[in-house]
């Protein structure tokens, strides 16, 4: 089987140390035509005079600023020479077989565009990851969850989801994608800065015929909250604006006028909850989020879906927020089939 290029871009600020752990595992990467790209975005850590000096191997490109994962990436992708592109977080540490597989999926079908491996945690090597666990999904609110994690409750690896399979939108974290099928569709929304802009980006590649895989042969370990912690409210600010754009950007508007009346029940019972457990600042940033994402909606006004062409729904017709809170259901695999629409 032929080796085509890929190249591995890594945005990164101000996480030194985070890069001096992770980096040389994704230099021992066991494939033939690889290269490293590290966009550093303006760091003040020495983290590119680190990287010059111990890596020259690695091509350093470094951004005047801080641009964020979004920018980040897109304005290094001009330096990029690969036939695909990996978008690598900074604190993702890889085995040495983990590229071959992802390459392998890609490979064998010109209509996927995007494909992940299976993300562990760093710490817990036997659980899955928060960011992207083993693919993710929608539900008919727009609520993602991943096949090892809904909500807050990461299974232990069992092996349960090692099928290779479409799924809706793959994990930033790793994500490997075919770089003709950026030309054709745009690159990340830079709009969004950081957080849900793959799952924008995988459902913008299904509206345009790209099918999204999960290869769970490829297993990579994350860190997670390196860029914003779990409990931060700025990342509360992000998820929530970013999710209600990618509703907006990706429904034809009878969808999105039918979807956004449920979404905002489901959100003032997440900011109900949240006052009740005294997290002031966090649902300060839920209302913040919904400022922001209606003021940015004229941006995308001229390239929403068109009700008669071609219409990519979110594939859970049910709602996770009543499944896990109401009916109990932990699980990705306690959700029913049923309510999983055919492709």
């Amino acid at each position: 089987m032929s080796s085509p290029s890929v190249s591995i871009i890594i945005v990164t600020w101000n996480a030194k140390a985070i890069v001096q752990r992770c980096l040389p595992s994704v230099l021992a990467t066991e494939y033939p035509n690889f290269e490293v790209i590290l966009a550093d975005n303006a760091s003040t850590d020495g983290t590119a005079a680190w990287v010059a000096r111990e890596h020259p191997e690695v091509t350093l490109v470094r951004h005047p600023a801080n641009w964020r994962f979004c920018r980040g990436n897109n304005a290094a992708l001009p330096h990029a020479t690969g036939e695909f592109v990996l978008l690598l977080n900074n604190d993702v540490e890889v085995p040495p077989g983990w590229l071959a597989p992802l390459v392998e999926d890609m490979t064998r079908a010109p209509e996927v565009a995007a494909v992940q491996p299976k993300l562990l945690q760093y710490d817990d090597r036997r659980r899955f990851e928060y960011a992207g666990a083993a693919g993710g999904f929608l539900d008919r609110a727009g609520y993602p969850f991943t096949r090892g994690r809904l909500f807050n409750t990461m299974e232990p690896d069992r092996g349960q989801y090692d099928d290779a399979r479409d799924v809706f939108w793959a994990t930033g974290a790793a994500l490997l994608l075919r770089r003709s099928a950026l030309h054709e569709v745009g690159l990340l929304d830079e709009r969004f800065e950081m957080h849900m802009e793959e799952i924008d980006l995988c459902w913008r590649l299904q509206r345009h015929g790209y099918r999204v895989r999960v290869a769970p042969r490829s297993t990579v370990y994350h860190i997670g909250g390196a860029s914003l912690p779990q409990s931060s409210p700025r990342k509360t600010y992000y998820n929530f604006r970013n999710s209600l754009l990618t509703l907006y950007k990706n429904l034809p508007p009878p969808a999105w006028r039918r979807t956004l009346p449920l979404r905002l029940a489901c959100d003032l019972a997440a900011l109900g909850r949240t006052l009740a457990l005294g997290n002031v600042q966090e649902a300060g940033a839920i209302l913040r989020a919904y400022r922001d994402a209606f003021h940015l909606r004229p941006h995308y006004r001229g390239s929403r879906p068109d009700p008669s062409g071609r219409i990519v729904l979110p594939p859970y017709r049910g709602l996770v927020p009543v499944d896990y809170f109401v009916r109990g259901r932990r699980t990705f695999a306690d959700l029913p089939d049923t309510s999983f629409r055919a492709r």
